[in-house]
C-alpha cells in the first residue's frame, strides 16, 4: 500500500500489526527517521533488532530474505531495519517479497529514494507493505510537533518560542526534541510538574541555530575546503555545539545531495539542475552555489560511499559519546580529504 505523508500517522498504528514490509523515503531524512522509529515502537513483538546498511545488501542481496526469516538467537521474535541509499536494497527486497515462508518485520529507510524507485514499486500494490514519501516539513507543522513534544515533556510554550526552537533546529524534529529535553531538565519540568518556558530560558540551554556555523562547516566539508577545517572546527568547539546535531547537519544536506543526484541522473548538468530547483523554488537561493558545487563532486559511487560514511560516523558518536568531538573532527577531516580529491 501506498499512503501520502499526511496519512501517515493515522495509518501507522493499524500497518504496524497488519503489514511486514515498509519502505519510508523522501528527501525529509528526518522525517524517515521518525517514521521507522514510529513503526518499530508500535510492533506488538519487536524482539531484536537487526540492522543493515544498504550497501551490505547490494553486494549479498540473498541475506535479507534468509535474515527476515530465520529464527532470532534466543528464538523469540525480531524485527530488520534497513539503511539504504536509494535503491542500492532494491534486488535484496525483490528476493525477500518472492519467498514463501513468512518473514518478519522490515522497515527500510531510504531518504534518497522516491516512490518512483524500483524498490517502492516492488512494495507499493501489496497488501502486506507500506511505501511513504516525506517531503520536509513547513514552520507551522514543525512548530505544532515542538508544541506536543513541550506538552508531553511538562513545558509550556507559546507559538512564538515553538517557531523559534523549530527555526533553530532548521526544521529538523530530532533536533527539536533534542531541544526540548535539555530545556525541560534547565526547568526542572515533568508532566506531573509543568513549567512555562520562555525565550530566556531558551537562551541559557545554548540552544544552536545553523546562523551558529553548521552550515559553514557543511560547505567547508562537502565543498573540499580542507585547508579550511581546522578553523571551523575550533569555532565549534567554541560554540558548544553537539556533536551529534552537527552530523544531523551533514545529514540533511547528504540526503539532500541523494535526492538531487537522483533527479540528474548519470549525464545531466548539475548546475541547470540547480538553477531549475531554484526557479521553482524547491531550494534556497543561499544554497544555489554550495549545491552546485557538492553536486558537481558528490555523484555516482563517491556519494554512496558519502552515505555510508556519514552513516557509520553517527554510529561512531552515538557508541562513543564521550569521544564524540574527536570521532567527529576525524571522520569530517577524512571528508574533507575525500571532497578535495579530484573526482
Amino acid at each position: 500500500m501506498k499512503a501520502t505523508q499526511r496519512d501517515f500517522p493515522r495509518l501507522a498504528e493499524q500497518s504496524a500489526r497488519a503489514a511486514r514490509y515498509f519502505f519510508f523515503c523522501g528527501p525529509d531524512e528526518a522525517g524517515v527517521q521518525d517514521a521507522v522509529d514510529r513503526i518499530a515502537g508500535l510492533l506488538a513483538d519487536p524482539g531484536e533488532r537487526i540492522d543493515f546498511a544498504g550497501a551490505d545488501l547490494r553486494r549479498d542481496p540473498v541475506r535479507l530474505g534468509d535474515e527476515a526469516r530465520s529464527v532470532s538467537l534466543f528464538g523469540g521474535a525480531r524485527h530488520i531495519i534497513v539503511r539504504a541509499a536509494g535503491d542500492e536494497a532494491a534486488e535484496a527486497v525483490e528476493i525477500l517479497v518472492g519467498g514463501t515462508a513468512p518473514a518478519c518485520p522490515v522497515l527500510i529507510a531510504a531518504p534518497g529514494a522516491t516512490d518512483k524507485s524500483k524498490t517502492a514499486k516492488l512494495l507499493a500494490d501489496r497488501d502486506d507493505a507500506l511505501v511513504v514519501v516525506f517531503w520536509p516539513p513547513d514552520l507551522r507543522s514543525v512548530a505544532a510537533t515542538v508544541r506536543e513534544l513541550a506538552d508531553r515533556a511538562g513545558l509550556r510554550i507559546d507559538t512564538a518560542l515553538a517557531e523559534r526552537i523549530a527555526r533553530a533546529a532548521n526544521l529538523d524534529t530530532r533536533i527539536a526534541a533534542s531541544e526540548i529535553v535539555k530545556l525541560a531538565a534547565y526547568l526542572d519540568a515533568a508532566p506531573q510538574t509543568p513549567r512555562t518556558a520562555d525565550a530566556a530560558a531558551f537562551d541559557a540551554i545554548g540552544a544552536s541555530t545553523e546562523e551558529d556555523g553548521m552550515m559553514s562547516i557543511v560547505n567547508v566539508v562537502l565543498g573540499g575546503e580542507a585547508a579550511r577545517l581546522g578553523p571551523e572546527l575550533a569555532r565549534l568547539r567554541q560554540l558548544g555545539l553537539n556533536p551529534v546535531g552537527v552530523l544531523l547537519a551533514f545529514e540533511r544536506r547528504v540526503a539532500q545531495l541523494a535526492a538531487l543526484s537522483a533527479r540528474l541522473g548519470p549525464g545531466g548538468d548539475p548546475r541547470a539542475l540547480i538553477e531549475a530547483e531554484k526557479a521553482a523554488r524547491r531550494i534556497n537561493w543561499k544554497d544555489e552555489r554550495d549545491l552546485k558545487t557538492q553536486l558537481a563532486r558528490w555523484r555516482g559511487k563517491r556519494l554512496e560511499r558519502l552515505v555510508a560514511k556519514i552513516a557509520g560516523l553517527h554510529r561512531q558518536l552515538l557508541g562513543h559519546s564521550q569521544d564524540a568531538e574527536l570521532l567527529l573532527s576525524q571522520g569530517l577531516a577524512e571528508i574533507a580529504r575525500a571532497s578535495s580529491a579530484r573526482n
